[in-house]
């Protein structure tokens, strides 16, 4: 019975989770195409793109207080529908104020929704079972998003239509869950955060490297395509272009985290910076070559690029207490978060000024001065040998719900899967703990 409880839960979460992603990920790219068949310059598109950042940022840090003031199921069928009225009213006007608008509800929104449907992974998980949720939800993440790369093929950047199927798509996810018979998970409250001074004082080149990373990420996704259609693909190229470069970055993390466990990080992320800066100069000498050459290059660039926050999150890990890798992978992501709002606005005004091929470029200087700064740090403070380190795990810079069940979570409460279900209701519920709560010290961790 328990596990047919299991199964059911994860099917609405994961359909759910599918149905979001693939939407989404496909308005982002279709967006900084339409942007450009309109012909907006380069550096308005990076402007608006840095919107959906910032909106990201304000939804995770104040979407909580909506969740527990309305319920689970009311304030995903809100934010979703904020997010599919968005990607619908770019078609009403070519306003930069309005699409930069528009980008912070979609943010704000997007946010909102992996928080309730991370919160419910958190419920559903139980240590035994965690490790391989926390997986799995690494690939759906990555398999969702490149699968909405291909709807590009669809029709033109410019046809209205585009934007409905994206609406259409982030409305559907509220469907799996809203006919799930599962509880609203309580919210439990997040330890005390550390301050990004105080985890940079701990872990500094764990938090340069979420900034750069950030930069990194913030521009593939805001203005990669824009470099794409800028020389010269077409938009059936651009389909695959991107869908082979997210492809890239899942098949990636495994063989880059065997390696981080049998290796000192630190050398990890300075080969695998390293390399990645090869691979943007790469793309930008071979922007005039074939599709073929193109499509080998965005695959190693990001397929490389990807890892370095998993690698900056498994460093940082090695360094603080056990009792902080939570709060510690907050500030990892807000550090992310910094990047990529600062990325794709400077890097968008240097493409305006010196062509498409200075997205690369710059990613490449700004490559360059991480693996400067791990030198440094490897002269300032020796490597942690390999006896020390904890188990690396693939991760993506997301809110930060998911780290509840990240495998190397020793504070992980679990919740009676009967807990979450109406039809299973415990008859003595005054002596079952409340979702969130932990049952015993013995079942922690």
């Amino acid at each position: 019975m328990q596990m047919r409880l299991i199964f059911i839960s994860l099917l609405a979460l994961f359909a759910s989770l599918v149905l979001l992603l693939v939407g989404n990920a496909f308005l982002v790219t279709l967006l900084g195409l339409r942007f450009s068949a309109l012909g907006a310059s380069s550096s308005s598109i990076g402007l608006v793109m840095v919107c959906y950042s910032a909106g990201f940022v304000i939804g995770s840090c104040y979407a909580e207080k909506v969740i527990k003031r309305v319920g689970h199921i009311r304030a995903f069928s809100v934010f979703a529908s904020l997010a599919a009225m968005s990607a619908l009213l770019y078609s009403v006007s070519d306003s930069l104020l309005l699409w930069g608008g528009l980008r912070v509800v979609g943010g704000l929104s997007i946010a909102s929704l992996y928080i309730v449907i991370e919160s419910w992974f958190s419920a559903v998980a139980s240590n035994a079972n965690r490790a391989k949720i926390f997986s799995l939800y690494q690939v759906a993440v990555y398999c969702s998003s490149a699968a909405g790369q291909l709807l590009l093929g669809l029709g033109e950047p410019a046809d209205n239509l585009l934007l409905s199927v994206s609406a259409i798509l982030i409305m559907a996810a509220i469907i799996p869950l809203s006919l799930s018979r599962m509880h609203s998970p309580e919210l439990v409250e997040v330890q005390s955060r550390m301050s990004l001074w105080a985890l940079f004082h701990t872990a500094p080149l764990g938090m340069v490297a979420s900034f750069i990373v950030g930069i990194f990420l913030g521009t593939f996704f805001g203005l990669v395509p824009l470099f794409a259609s800028l020389s010269g693909l077409g938009n059936d190229e651009i389909a695959l272009y991107m869908f082979g470069a997210i492809l890239a970055a899942m098949l990636t993390a495994w063989p880059v985290g065997w390696i981080c466990d049998r290796l000192q990080r630190s050398y990890v992320l300075l080969i695998v910076t390293l390399l990645t800066v090869v691979a943007c100069l790469a793309n930008a000498f071979l922007a005039n070559e074939s599709f073929l050459l193109r499509l080998a290059a965005i695959c190693v660039c990001m397929g490389l690029g990807s890892t370095i926050y998993p690698i900056a999150v498994a460093i940082t890990h090695d360094i603080v207490d056990r009792s902080q890798v939570i709060t510690a992978s907050s500030g990892l992501m807000l550090s992310y978060a910094f990047g990529s709002v600062l990325g794709p606005f400077f890097v968008s005004l240097l493409m305006e000024s010196y062509g498409p091929e200075a997205l690369f470029h710059t990613l490449s200087l700004t490559l360059v001065f991480m693996a400067v700064y791990t030198l440094y740090r490897q002269y300032r403070q020796p490597p942690i040998p390999l006896e020390g380190q904890e188990h690396f795990v693939s991760t993506s810079p997301d809110v930060h719900v998911i780290s509840d069940i990240d495998p190397r979570n020793d504070d992980f409460c679990e919740t009676p899967i009967e807990n979450i279900f109406r039809d299973h209701e415990p008859q003595e519920p005054h002596q079952e703990p409340k979702a969130g709560e932990c049952l015993s010290k013995g079942n922690e961790g």
